[in-house]
Formats: structure tokens, C-alpha cells, sequence
């Protein structure tokens, strides 16, 4: 497996940075996740391995290092990284974002903690911390006080307070690491209280925090360490504030690498989609993550609200609900190792994705029957998400950019058809919930209207299958989706058939595409680690559990040191690419999991 994704996640919801193998921040964002990147080392081109200087990161180097080793604290997104000299002396850096109960709130701030101590002589190490604004444009212009740092400029201005020598840090001077040092990296405020005792606490507290979250999980019995970091790293993809899940903590990593002369397949993924999100509150709920599921409630109840006003449904929206993400090229960012451009903004708010709808009443439907929730659906919710049934029922033979966001082409898409089905399938579910046996009746009817037009339109009879688009003969994975979401049962020949054709049209050795067909900008060089997880489950419920069971260990072999997966990965297994940490990976990962798990039962 290439290193050049090993990357480790750390963050509280509000906060989150990636880490290199060598102790290295190298991308984090403020205010947001989705803002001005202060840490962008990932994207500024340099090779950091190969000992190029660079800015745009934050870096404890130890001289004549010779060893390196890291791992996360149990159940925990706090990561230890163990860095060796080629001595023997050895330093410990614990590295993690404050998450914790304070005050009656959650104390989650846009700050990091790397606590440094030694732990076997007197290393000597050097700190670079080099935050850049706007995008790669600039360092940021610091000032100082006898016990902290200001880094001025952007979206943003940050402090970082110590008890280490303040002049080591500005001068980037080698020093030996004799006793332990506290850096916080948070606000521009000020630290009052005595950093090594409260970074400490925050320790503390936030360890107890993740432990005691991750006993809410009903995890599987079989593989539980994978479901747990996959959970973990879920939660860090939402931002708590809004409500709002990211389908990535990146932008601009390549599905694959770049020849000279071509067209970098790299997005922005720091975006909420609807789609994205839903599958990962459909993952957390099979582990019991209700808190997840609360929180987007309230971001999709002001979405719903914000569009029924006169506005469309997009399939994705900022994480401050904002609906323009302007697509736009980062100059001063040469790109992940080298292979520009680094987009901002995403041109899919432009897109027309009909499958949205479904995924908006498929999110919220499990509020009419989950007792568990501080805030159950009612009459009302149900009245103000007719509306998204409608358009659904208006839209479901419409041609749309389909869940793969094309760019150049359009067509009525099977899965996006499905999922105004379901939208309106769901709704009638809900209305029997709370007794509305008319408005049951209703949306019943308009769901049967909806599966005759779907069988009738996507089956092809000549190739006795269903196709991915009405009236074509295409194949892309997302008909997997057919049995998932209760259109078909997975039994039924005619999705045998379709899933026989799938397969033998889209797998490349042990990984699926996503379509074989030529986009708008070629022909798929990777395949997409989420459909390989349809096509686990596909395989389970048709039967072929022992397949099934063999893929999804090949898949656990290829995460990475932390445990995770990103977007895409070439066909031989070897390298990932794509924006990481990616939540439809990590929700298949679970999904499969759950799936395929030897019951509890069985150990008793």
C-alpha cells in the first residue's frame, strides 16, 4: 500500500486535522471545515518525505530520527505518535482536539493540543509551525507575547499558547527536549489558567468522552475494532453546529494519478450532500448513534424550511446550510503531490439530482418511530415534508446528472428514480404511523405509480435486466441499491439477473467501478470503494456469504494505518486515492460489518 495516504484524522466535530506518519499536521481548516486551509502542506506540492521545505504545516522534527510509530488511544480519535532517534532517546506526542461537558454544553473549540514529552533521554527537536492563509496565498503574519504565538490573517487569527520556550518556536531553533511541553492552538483569547494541568484535564475528559460515546455503539461481534474507528471517524465528518456531514474532511485528492496534459479528477468534498448523509445516519443508526441522526435532523427541518420558501432541492449545501458553493481554482496550491488544481467550492449545487428527495424523507422517517429521540416526529414535521413527496412524484421520470454528478449529460436515471419511490413510499409509512389513513392511502398510491413506471421504463427486455438508465442499456453499480432501499427483494430473478450483469460488467478484479462508460473526462481508472461494499451486501443477500465475507476482509486489508479508507483505489489494491477520510467508504465498511457478523448469540 503507497504511504502517501496514511494520514490519521483528529477532531471534535468543530475541529479537525490530518497528521502525517511523521507527526506532521498537514491540512486543517478554519473557521470550518470547509474554510481557508491554515494547515495545507497536503496540497502545496512539496514532498515532505523526500525533505523538500515547506509551509502550511505544524512539525516536531527530531534529529537523526530512526524510528517512527503511531496509534490512536482506545476507542478514541486522540492519536500517539512515538518518534525514536537513531540515540535511543525517545519523545511521545499526544495529539487531539477538546471535546468534552462544560458548563452544561459541549465544549468543542477550534483548537488543537500537542502535548510533547520525553521518554527516553533528551531528544533534540525542532517545531515548525507554519500556518498559511488564503489558501496557500501567504504565511500568516505573527505576533507574540512572553507565552504565546498570534497567527494573523484569512478567515481566522489563532494563538497558540505554551510553557515551552517561545523563541524556540518563532526561530525554528533545535532544542533538547528535557522536560514536557503543552502547546494549545485554539482562539485568539487568552490562556489564564496553567496549560499543563489544563491541557491534561482536557485529556482527560476528552478521552473519558469518546470512550463512553463508543459504548452507546451496538457494534457487531466480529470485527469490532474497524466498525469503532469507522464510527469514530464518522462523527468527526459532522459539524456539530449546524448539523451539517461532510463527505469528506478534504478537497482536491485525485481519483487517480495524473498523466502530463490530463484533467485532474479532484473535487471539494467539504460540502454536505444530502446523499452522503443519509447513507452515514443509515450506518450509525445500525449501530445505535442516535445523537448523529438528532443533529441532522435539525440541519435537513432548516434546509426543508430555507427550500419550501421558493428555492430548489441541491444536492448538496454548505455546512452553514449556504446553497452557492462556487467552484473555483486555488493558484498558490500546486496540488496533491503535484497534481493540480485545488478546487474550491463544488459546481454540483448547480446540479439537478433527483435522488435527493428520497434521501431527504429516507433521513427523516425514522423520526416517526424512534422513541429514543429528545424530539420525535409529529403531525406538523410530517405536513412540512409533503412538499419534498411531491417534487419526488413530479420528478421521478425526469432526466437528472445522477448521483455520479455528471457534468456533460444528462438522462432519468434508475436510481434516482428508486428514490423518489421511496420518498414516496416512506411518507406512507409515516402517515400510518400517525394515524393520517387518508394521506397513507395518497402517498401509497402515488409510490405504485411510481414502481409501474420504473419496471416498465428501466427493464430491458432484450438483455433481461434492469439498465441504469429509462429506456438505455447502461449498468453502473447504484442498481445495486434496488434491494437496500426495499424496491426488489434480492432474490427476485430479475435482480439476480441485473446483479449477474453488474458484476461481470463492472468488477475489476476484486473492486467495482462505479460505471465502465466514458465520462466527461474518460474513461474510470480506479474503482470506488463504496460499490465494492454494494456488491458485498449484494452478495450476501443473494446468498454467496462465503464470497461475500472473503471481499470484505480484502477490503479491511486495504485501510490504512488509521484504520480508514478514502474514495477510490486502483485495481490492483495498491494505492488509495481520493478525498479522505471518505464517510461513504467508512459507512460500507460498517454496513458489511453488520451484515455479515456472527451474531452475539453464538459466544454465549
Amino acid at each position: 500500500m503507497s504511504q502517501n495516504l496514511e494520514l490519521f484524522p483528529i477532531g471534535n466535530c468543530a475541529a479537525s486535522a490530518l497528521i502525517d506518519q511523521k507527526g506532521r499536521f498537514v491540512w486543517a481548516c478554519a473557521p470550518r471545515v470547509d474554510g481557508d486551509p491554515f494547515f495545507s502542506a497536503l496540497l502545496g506540492g512539496a514532498d515532505l518525505d523526500a525533505g523538500e521545505d515547506a509551509h502550511g504545516l505544524w512539525s516536531v522534527e527530531v534529529e537523526n530520527c530512526a524510528a517512527t510509530a503511531q496509534a490512536y488511544r482506545r476507542n478514541t480519535p486522540i492519536l500517539v505518535t512515538e518518534i525514536t532517534d537513531s540515540t535511543g532517546g525517545k519523545l511521545e506526542i499526544i495529539d487531539f482536539c477538546p471535546r468534552y461537558r462544560q458548563f452544561g454544553r459541549q465544549y468543542r473549540p477550534l483548537a488543537f493540543v500537542r502535548l510533547i514529552r520525553p521518554v527516553e533521554g533528551t531528544p533534540r527537536i525542532r517545531i515548525k509551525l507554519r500556518p498559511m492563509v488564503n489558501y496557500g496565498q501567504a504565511p500568516a503574519v505573527t505576533t507574540n507575547g512572553s507565552n504565546h504565538i498570534r497567527y494573523v490573517g484569512g478567515e481566522t487569527t489563532l494563538r497558540m499558547t505554551t510553557d515551552g520556550p517561545i523563541s524556540h518556536v518563532l526561530d525554528e531553533r533545535l532544542f533538547r527536549l528535557e522536560e514536557p511541553i503543552a502547546l494549545f492552538l485554539g482562539p485568539d483569547e487568552g490562556f489564564p489558567d496553567d496549560i499543563t494541568t489544563t491541557t491534561l484535564r482536557m485529556l482527560r475528559e476528552t478521552t473519558d468522552y469518546w470512550r463512553r460515546w463508543v459504548r452507546t455503539l451496538s457494534v457487531p461481534l466480529e470485527w469490532q475494532e474497524a466498525v469503532i474507528r469507522a464510527a469514530i471517524t464518522l462523527k468527526l465528518c459532522a459539524h456539530e453546529d449546524t448539523g451539517a456531514i461532510v463527505a469528506a474532511l478534504t478537497t482536491s485528492i485525485p481519483e487517480h494519478a495524473v498523466e502530463p496534459g490530463e484533467v485532474a479528477r479532484n473535487w471539494d468534498y467539504r460540502y454536505c450532500w444530502l446523499r452522503d448523509a443519509y447513507y452515514v445516519v443509515q450506518a450509525l443508526n445500525r449501530l445505535g448513534a442516535a445523537d448523529i441522526l438528532e443533529n441532522y435532523l435539525v440541519y435537513l427541518r432548516n434546509l426543508v424550511d430555507q427550500v419550501a420558501a421558493g428555492g430548489r432541492v441541491q444536492p448538496v449545501y454548505g455546512v452553514g446550510l449556504e446553497p452557492v458553493l462556487t467552484e473555483r481554482v486555488a493558484p498558490d496550491l500546486n496540488g496533491y503531490r503535484g497534481m493540480g488544481p485545488v478546487r474550491v467550492g463544488n459546481q454540483a449545487h448547480e446540479h439537478m439530482q433527483y435522488d435527493v428527495f428520497g434521501q431527504i424523507v429516507l433521513s427523516t422517517v425514522q423520526a416517526f418511530f424512534d422513541e429514543r429521540l429528545l424530539r420525535p416526529a409529529a403531525v406538523e414535521d410530517f405536513k412540512a415534508l409533503e412538499w419534498v413527496g411531491d417534487r419526488a412524484f413530479e420528478l421521478h421520470d425526469q432526466p437528472d446528472a445522477s448521483l455520479w454528478e455528471f457534468r456533460g449529460r444528462e438522462a432519468v436515471h434508475t436510481y434516482s428514480s428508486v428514490m423518489c419511490w421511496a420518498a414516496c413510499d416512506r411518507l406512507g409509512n409515516a402517515a400510518r404511523r400517525l394515524g393520517l389513513a387518508d394521506r397513507a392511502e395518497f402517498w401509497n398510491g402515488r409510490a405504485a405509480q411510481i414502481r409501474a413506471t420504473i419496471e416498465r421504463e428501466a427493464w430491458n427486455e432484450s438483455l433481461g435486466r434492469f439498465a441504469s438508465t429509462f429506456g438505455g442499456d447502461e449498468l453502473d453499480a447504484s442498481l445495486l441499491q434496488l434491494v437496500d432501499v426495499r424496491f426488489i427483494a434480492p432474490d427476485d430473478p430479475r435482480m439476480l439477473a441485473t446483479m449477474e450483469a453488474v458484476e461481470k460488467g463492472l468488477r475489476r478484479g476484486e473492486f467495482m467501478l462505479r460505471y465502465a462508460l466514458p465520462d466527461d473526462f474518460g474513461e474510470p481508472k480506479t474503482a470506488f470503494n463504496f460499490c465494492t461494499f454494494w456488491l458485498i451486501e449484494a452478495l450476501h443477500l443473494s446468498g454467496r456469504t462465503d464470497e461475500a465475507r472473503q471481499l470484505f476482509e480484502e477490503m479491511l486489508s486495504r485501510r490504512t494505518k488509521a484504520g480508514l479508507l478514502s474514495e477510490d483505489i486502483t485495481f490492483d489494491g495498491k494505492e488509495l486515492w481520493g478525498n479522505y477520510p471518505q464517510t461513504y467508504s467508512l459507512v460500507g465498511l460498517i454496513n458489511c460489518a453488520t451484515l455479515l457478523s456472527r451474531p452475539w448469540s453464538s459466544v454465549r
